[in-house]
């Protein structure tokens, strides 16, 4: 039978500032006096993102206050090297219904091409674009969806395909600006792209998605050439000693296939083809900014509470600081919250 020892009950610290209301010149340190003691102390100076007040969460409304896309794009040539044109193309919705289930359904919805507002790369070096105003799209409560469209042609009679890569998209309000630089509405990774396939099993498209890089690329066009055809290919004979874990040759990895034979007339051998990544709905009435953080003034009982600190503002105004001392176990917390006035001067 185990024993369970109860923690002591936390009380919040005895803590205080003793300066009320501080004075300085913007770029000279400001001095807070302390009094008491606490195992933690933590700053928010009243600066943007270092607020007391959005501790819980910042957000900023947009809705109004237009739309604006930059994004980086390149063209490789692939494997084997392709030399299709035109087919990469970037889509605008604000209808769609976000049913990715399949692309007849993302076709479904109303897009706008608006690929000729941006510079598309000629070669595997990415070329940025400029940042475009696409508030006129904006339709007031709802969403915004983008699309970029991957076109695949027959690659006997147009070549094989090429390989595009986007990165960097960034969608930002036009006329919402906080701190001195205007707001992000979403990033590549918020954008949340996903590929729709037109032929996912039959011909499947080679187009991935991170968090940092949309990938569009076509199928792989199967040749009758292809070794993978030939029944008399060694990767398909079971005497294969890669096969053989007597074998000095032996593959742990390697594994037998199973033979399907080149059929002449599929129509997948070499199909004309599109697949799109496609983002989640964009909203356009306010972003989150996330939390507002402190500055660690103590972390932790080891080593002298300290009996002051600095801080220093580099833009005049008043601001409203608070520190926040607490008294904490694994299991309770409990906190002091004092406030400042700051007046910084030129």
């Amino acid at each position: 039978m185990s024993c369970q020892k109860k923690l002591a009950v936390v009380t919040a610290p005895d803590f205080d500032v003793t300066t009320t209301t501080v004075t300085v010149k913007a770029g000279v340190p400001a001095v807070f006096k302390f009094s008491g003691i606490a195992t933690t102390v933590s700053f928010y100076p009243g600066e943007i993102y270092k607020d007391y007040n959005y501790k819980d969460g910042r957000s900023v409304a947009v809705a109004g206050k237009g739309l604006a896309l930059s994004f980086s794009n390149g063209v490789a040539a692939g494997t084997p090297a392709g030399t299709q044109a035109n087919q990469f193309s970037i889509l605008l919705s604000t209808d769609f219904n976000g049913n990715y289930k399949d692309l007849a359904s993302v076709k479904a919805a109303t897009w706008v091409n608006i690929t000729d507002s941006f510079t598309l790369a000629t070669s595997a070096t990415m070329v940025a674009t400029r940042s475009v105003n696409l508030s006129r799209f904006v339709q007031a409560g709802k969403p915004v969806y983008f699309a970029l469209r991957y076109i695949n042609r027959p690659q006997v009679a147009n070549g094989f395909v090429r390989q595009w890569l986007v990165e960097n998209f960034l969608l930002k309000s036009v006329d919402t600006v906080l701190n001195g630089a205007v707001v992000t509405i979403a990033d590549q990774a918020l954008a949340g792209f996903r590929i729709v396939d037109q032929n996912p099993v039959n011909a499947p498209a080679r187009s991935t998605v991170t968090n940092t890089r949309v990938t569009l690329y076509g199928p792989i066009y199967k040749n009758p050439a292809d070794p993978i055809y030939n029944p008399n290919n060694p990767v398909f004979d079971p005497k294969n000693p890669i096969y053989d874990p007597k074998s000095p040759q032996y593959n742990p990895n390697a594994v037998l296939p199973v033979y399907v034979a080149y059929d002449p007339n599929s129509p997948y051998n070499d199909p004309a083809s599109e697949n799109w990544a496609v983002s989640t709905a964009i909203t356009l009435d306010s972003v989150s900014l996330g939390k507002d953080w402190s500055i660690p003034v103590r972390t932790s009982i080891y080593g002298a509470m300290p009996v002051a600190y600095s801080y220093t503002y580099s833009v005049p105004g008043q601001y409203t600081a608070y520190f926040v001392a607490a008294n904490n176990t694994i299991e309770h917390s409990a906190a002091t919250v004092k406030k400042v006035v700051v007046m910084v001067t030129p």
